[in-house]
């Protein structure tokens, strides 16, 4: 069954998101959905030669804590999300990766936000300096790869892209993929 939109509004538009009440058809019914509306975003999974992960320690406002996550980043309109990933890995890290794959994409909260997050896998990493947007403040740790994966099951990674990157490359290893 699909909802069709009937008839919305807008009722907050800000710099990052835009949030819509819509009135939908559902198929004999109508009802009403609260949209956030959010340009997507990436995330890479960087691993140098020792299979470490390159993460992120970042204060998350909304969150009130500080989170451990994978380079990451919101993407700007029309961007390849490829090249928005090298992006953020290299301000984010200073690292540049010389290898790139595709881990897929994710929808971290599909019941209210259109948000798409496509996640990468970079190897063949240089070090570099990093070079944060204003206002950015992160703290940069090299993790080994199994440790983190331990991290997400003890709970200390609580990130969702970050867990499911980490978690899907896990399979993906194991599978030969």
């Amino acid at each position: 069954m699909v909802e069709r939109k009937i008839s919305g509004e807008t009722i907050f538009e800000g710099r990052v998101i835009t949030v819509e009440r819509d009135v939908v058809d559902c198929g004999g019914f109508t009802a009403e959905r609260e949209v956030v509306r959010h340009p997507g975003g990436v995330a890479v999974l960087a691993l140098d030669e020792r299979e470490r992960a390159v993460m992120v320690r970042q204060f998350r406002y909304a969150a009130g804590r500080t989170l451990l996550e994978l380079p990451a980043g919101r993407l700007e309109p029309d961007e390849d999300p490829m090249k928005a990933g090298l992006r953020e890995l290299s301000e984010e890290t200073g690292y540049i990766a010389s290898h790139v794959v595709p881990l897929g994409r994710m929808i971290p909260t599909g019941g209210y936000d259109s948000e798409v997050i496509w996640l990468y896998l970079a190897t063949g990493l240089m070090a570099g300096a990093p070079h944060l947007d204003h206002g950015e403040i992160v703290e940069m740790e090299l993790i080994p790869f199994e440790e983190a994966v331990g991290m997400v099951l003890d709970g200390a990674i609580e990130d969702g892209k970050t867990a499911y990157a980490l978690m899907k490359y896990t399979l993906l290893r194991e599978r030969n993929r």
